[in-house]
């Protein structure tokens, strides 16, 4: 499959370019800011999250479960960081709704896909009735796994495997480069707060930014690996720019409740892998209801 996945394939070509767009940033970086500002701590990090992402494309199909249990894995680590009284009882709970979520996909008398919404559901009435730490640390996990959910149902889609291996590649870039451009647009030109309360650098014209890099690199990328029209690409340039904003919102809203700024330190200049994560939970099902519907 190795060989496969790199003769003729132009997803190869987009992550090689996507590589060399990095190794500029970097040495732009390094020359024009201190060793060890936040900036370059933030690029430097994309050198570690890229290629996971790559790596799990070269493993299709396994790669990426690999990936999602990776991201699972981790941020239970994390959550339970924040939880009070004994970690086992969240670990536990966590491990209990995976197996619980995969056994029922081999029982034909249920329909596994409204396991993790109706658990969700259920999990955030009760945070919004009671308001307790613990159990808002469980619906984000429920959360993330739903998320995650999405972005695993892609390499399910009546298409090639090039094909879904291409759209997979192309979630993860919009929603990457969103997420740079929303933090670049804000710091420079960031003026009117969209919710201060929750996020005081949410900025309008960060979110701006965001949706003209994100209609650009949808239009661009999508064109050259020959997903769709360059009209759907653009719509789906904005859809994924606004879904990711709002799911960094919510988890900065989570944040600001647990009274912390990060999740972990995990990751160099970007916080935790929830903190790195948090859009992708809006945008993998938006592209996938995007891509069914």
């Amino acid at each position: 499959m190795f060989s496969n996945f790199l003769a003729g394939n132009p997803t190869v070509g987009a992550m090689l370019m996507l590589y060399l767009l990095l190794a500029f940033a970097s040495v732009g970086v390094g020359r024009h800011s201190a060793p060890q500002s936040q900036l370059r701590k933030q690029v430097n990090a994309w050198w570690f999250i890229f290629p996971v992402v790559s790596l799990s494309l070269f493993l299709y199909p396994v790669g990426p479960l690999l990936m999602a249990l990776l991201i699972v894995v981790l941020a239970v680590r994390e959550l339970s960081l924040h939880y009070t009284g004994p970690r086992w009882r969240f670990l536990l709970s966590c491990l209990v709704l995976v197996l619980l979520q995969v056994g029922l996909q081999y029982v034909n008398a249920f329909d596994a896909s409204l396991i993790l919404p109706a658990l969700l559901c259920l999990q955030a009435l009760q945070f919004f009735i009671w308001r307790q730490r613990n159990q808002l640390l469980l619906m984000l996990f429920l959360l993330l796994c739903y998320g995650l959910s999405f972005m695993l149902n892609l390499l399910t889609l009546p298409f090639s495997n090039e094909v879904r291996l291409a759209w997979f590649f192309y979630l993860f870039v919009v929603t990457a480069l969103n997420d740079i451009a929303q933090f670049v647009s804000g710091k420079i030109f960031g003026k009117q707060t969209i919710a201060p309360t929750i996020s005081p650098n949410k900025t309008l014209q960060g979110l701006l930014g965001g949706v003209v890099v994100s209609m650009l690199v949808s239009t661009g990328l999508g064109s050259y690996l020959h997903l769709a029209t360059p009209l759907y690409l653009l719509l789906m340039g904005i859809l994924l720019s606004v879904g990711g904003f709002a799911g960094d919102l919510i988890f900065s809203a989570a944040k600001r409740y647990l009274k912390i700024k990060d999740f972990s330190e995990l990751i160099p200049g970007h916080g935790g892998i929830l903190d790195r994560v948090d859009s992708l939970v809006l945008t993998a099902p938006l592209l996938y209801l995007g891509l069914l519907f």
